[in-house]
């Protein structure tokens, strides 16, 4: 299985996930000092990074400095970035100057680009549509259930964190049934949003599996077709 974004890559965590089965991750940075953490991980078997500024970060993206990190041949995206105006950390407008410049990044490296968006999927879609056509995108912790349409025609790829499990997220697993598979993948967020059963603990890569059998059960096929259908969406997604 591939846990498709964590921010929690080290020799435990790791470790814990290879005995669970997970055979790849994609560890994120989320501002200047855990893209170097996240860039240190990719020495340990089957980590990769992801390089960039969250929207709750970006009045410390240094331009200069994102795009010499995503020049590490383990980075395989660009982001998380995007909107977030839940908690309104940084302005608005230093969001859309950082989201517009990690979009021209990864243009610019063809490297896929992973979606974080929290109360601001009007203005996240908007401008993913008018700045990044022709791009691997990834929406992140997907939290858009009444828009997955929208992104399905747009081509994107729909990665569910352990939230999908949550009862109360019904529209959420409707829309995990739905994806195709060549679009769907699964992940931890860790330490954040632990799958149900470990709700309210601390996540962990090796939890995936328990998202990933959710998943699988709510599409009617067997853990080990999801896990074939997961290893091949995100090998076309990140191209390793």
């Amino acid at each position: 299985m591939i846990d498709s974004h964590n921010h929690l890559a080290n020799d435990e965590t790791v470790a814990a996930a290879r005995a669970a089965g997970v055979t790849r991750m994609v560890t994120v940075g989320t501002d200047p000092d855990s893209c170097a953490v996240a860039l240190s991980a990719t020495a340990l078997e089957g980590v990769y990074a992801a390089i960039g500024c969250h929207p709750n970060n970006a009045q410390l993206l240094d331009p200069a400095q994102l795009r010499r990190d995503a020049a590490h041949p383990r980075c395989v995206a660009i982001g998380e970035t995007g909107l977030d105006y839940y908690r309104d950390r940084a302005p608005r407008d230093a969001q859309l100057r950082a989201f517009a410049f990690h979009i021209e990044l990864a243009g610019e490296l063809d490297r896929a680009l992973v979606i974080h968006t929290r109360e601001a999927a009007e203005d996240t879609l908007l401008n993913l549509h008018s700045k990044a056509k022709g791009l691997r995108v990834v929406m992140h912790c997907f939290s858009l259930p009444d828009r997955l349409d929208e992104c399905l025609e747009a081509g994107w790829w729909i990665s569910f964190a352990g939230n999908v499990t949550y009862p109360a997220n019904e529209a959420l697993a409707q829309a995990a049934e739905r994806v195709p598979p060549q679009r769907l993948l699964v992940e931890t967020d860790a330490p954040y949003l632990a799958p149900q059963s470990r709700r309210g603990g601390r996540n962990e890569p090796a939890f995936v599996r328990e998202t990933a059998e959710f998943v699988a059960a709510r599409r009617g096929i067997t853990y080990e077709q999801l896990e074939a259908t997961v290893e091949s969406s995100a090998a076309a997604l990140f191209g390793w």
